[in-house]
């Protein structure tokens, strides 16, 4: 095989965080196949496993972890998992979250604390433990998943938009505070993808997505793919001098 030929991230050992579904579970076929060693996370094991099923078959080599981003000693043994199986971990995506449709107003104290849970929280405790470990390597490259919601607000997602703003803010500091040590930090900022969670949208508020779809110049929505395949170029050593960037994958949805 010559150089030319080989994957965005041949030989390197990625953690995908939120990877039975959607977004994180394309995100790890697609890495896979651009030569990562990929182990996959989330709460559903029995999702999971058809995933590295699906790769072995492939031949490429994957794992499976279950993980609960809440809890800080479950996102630690995660870490922990990957580089026991792989020897290292070189990158993650950052992908796990929730939604929760409803005027601020008429949400309520518990909803408004789980999705600060997941979505922030989690997302906290992943950087925390991720850097740590590659901050001993001297090397590495993260990308959490925001949302163009973290750029521009609309009606019926206040909680959700706000989880993204927070994301934002970490992964900008995450980009200054780890940087001397050769670990990049990114953001991508998808607009409405087709997943399990743009379907539940749909259901809360009608008219929703089409009302952006209407909005954005492509007159479409993303499909998972589209948002792995920046997140890889993201984690890829062509991506060596980016950090700090939130880039949006939405069709044009800001322009």
């Amino acid at each position: 095989m010559t150089e030319a030929n080989h994957g965005l991230l041949e030989g390197k050992a990625v953690l995908v965080v939120g990877a039975s579904t959607g977004i994180g579970a394309d995100a790890a076929r697609l890495f896979a196949r651009e030569g990562a060693s990929v182990m996959l996370a989330a709460r559903s094991e029995s999702l999971l496993a058809d995933i590295v099923d699906e790769l072995a078959r492939e031949g490429h080599e994957a794992d499976a972890v279950t993980c609960d981003v809440t809890s800080a000693s479950q996102v630690d043994a995660m870490v922990e998992s990957t580089i026991a199986r792989f020897g290292r971990i070189d990158a993650a995506l950052n992908n796990a979250a929730m939604t929760q449709a409803g005027t601020l107003e008429d949400l309520t104290e518990d909803e408004f604390d789980r999705i600060m849970a997941v979505n922030v929280k989690g997302v906290w405790l992943c950087l925390r433990s991720e850097l740590a470990r590659m901050r001993v390597a001297g090397r590495g490259a993260i990308v959490n998943v925001t949302s163009v919601g973290a750029m521009k607000a609309s009606s019926g997602l206040g909680a959700y938009q706000a989880t993204k703003h927070a994301v934002l803010g970490l992964t900008l500091t995450a980009a200054h505070d780890a940087g001397p040590a050769g670990v990049r930090v990114n953001a991508i900022a998808p607009g409405p993808t087709e997943t399990p969670m743009l379907d539940a949208t749909r259901r809360a508020i009608p008219g929703g997505v089409e009302a952006r779809v209407a909005a954005t110049p492509l007159r479409k929505t993303a499909l998972t793919s589209d948002v792995a395949e920046a997140a890889a170029w993201l984690l890829s050593d062509r991506a060596g001098h980016i950090s700090g960037v939130h880039l949006p994958v939405d069709g044009g949805y800001r322009a």
